[in-house]
């Protein structure tokens, strides 16, 4: 089985970091001729700092502190799509907190039992507002289209033109978070998978009532990397293989998409939170499982603007930029493989409809640190 790179010390030394030995421990020690009431004091104004300190920075359960840092954004990877490139470094300026996992269904329900709230997929399209993306003279959509409902992955039989990706989304009238593939599935078994079916609203909504807020793209690929830049993949640079049969380091997609599921990561479609390692940070998912919305719009120039340019706490266009109203979406998800997109890569990033959602998308909430 191979190691994630930060389980070997080889791969993430840091000549920067040192331990206090015997010689430079002896800097940190107290002067002789202090007496028991001075060493007294010193030692509880010593306590009482790290007391301050921890509770300024320490992270909530189920979150994770993220320091503030340059990092590279971006990928230079040969597999790289264009609106990856080029990669340019970026400064965040302060600490945030970022979730561990994925906001599960457990959670999302707790959400809606306290506040009644429905989710896109439950509401009745509105036939003006969905007119309004299309351009003029477009014929509107069937009648059955218009019910609530979202796109659900439906496995082909036979090759598929990977150009058309009809062949394998299905709009699924009755699916929503409740019923992931659409009546009569469930959520039974499924509490502490991904919640899926989120638009974007949808996942602003439940970061804002968990006081929370949506991550930026930046920091999100920050705390994704785990402090490390160059990397290809969230786990270090073995690339991933059909055939192993432990080992795995997420939940994508093995064997030939979208018409041949291998399963051998253990899961066909969602897996519970925390079924792989975390990275460095102690997030899990960073890569596959389900898409994860972030709060900026979608530039698929964004990078090539930024070429050159000192970058600091970037947070994406102030509009959306083309009639798909588009948000970002980051972490790849179960249906990623090598052969299609390979977009559960730190550094990938898709722009998707912001007012609908999927099989494959979910949320994980970001808090400012003040």
């Amino acid at each position: 089985m191979a190691q994630f790179f930060w389980q070997n010390p080889k791969s993430r030394q840091n000549p920067k970091s040192r331990t206090l030995t015997p010689k430079t421990a002896s800097h940190h020690a107290l002067p002789a001729h202090y007496s028991d009431s001075q060493r007294c004091w010193r030692a509880w104004a010593m306590l009482f700092f790290l007391f301050v300190c921890t509770t300024l920075h320490a992270a909530p359960p189920g979150m994770r502190l993220i320091p503030a840092g340059e990092f590279q954004m971006g990928s230079t990877d040969a597999r790289a799509w264009p609106e990856e490139i080029p990669a340019h470094t970026v400064r965040l300026s302060r600490p945030y907190l970022l979730d561990e996992t994925e906001v599960t269904n457990a959670q999302f329900a707790r959400f809606v039992q306290a506040t009644g709230y429905k989710t896109v997929a439950e509401r009745r399209v509105n036939l003006k507002e969905l007119m309004a993306q299309f351009p003029p003279g477009s014929p509107p959509p069937p009648v059955h289209m218009l019910q609530p409902g979202s796109l659900v992955f439906v496995m082909p039989f036979g090759a598929v033109d990977l150009r058309d990706l009809s062949r394998w989304w299905k709009w699924t009238p009755g699916a929503s978070w409740r019923a992931p593939e659409g009546p009569p599935s469930s959520l039974k078994g499924r509490s502490t998978h991904p919640v899926v079916h989120l638009a974007w609203e949808d996942a602003q909504a439940f970061c804002r009532w968990a006081g929370k807020r949506l991550p930026t793209e930046a920091e999100w690929e920050r705390a994704a990397r785990g402090g490390v830049d160059g990397l290809t993949y969230v786990w270090g640079s073995d690339k991933p293989n059909d055939a192993a049969r432990s080992g795995w380091f997420a939940n994508i997609w093995q064997g030939v998409f979208p018409t041949r599921n291998l399963a051998t990561d253990g899961y066909e479609r969602t897996a519970p939170v925390r079924s792989f390692q975390p990275n460095p940070y102690g997030l899990y998912d960073m890569a596959g499982n389900v898409w994860e919305w972030t709060a900026d719009w979608f530039d698929a120039q964004a990078y090539l603007a930024r070429a050159g340019q000192p970058v600091i706490d970037p947070t994406g266009p102030a509009r959306p930029l083309n009639r798909a109203v588009q948000r970002v979406q980051r972490g790849g998800s179960f249906l990623c493989h090598d052969s299609y997109c390979t977009r559960y890569r730190p550094g990938a990033r898709q722009g998707a409809a912001a007012d609908s959602g999927t099989s494959h998308a979910g949320v994980r909430c970001a808090r400012s640190v003040e």
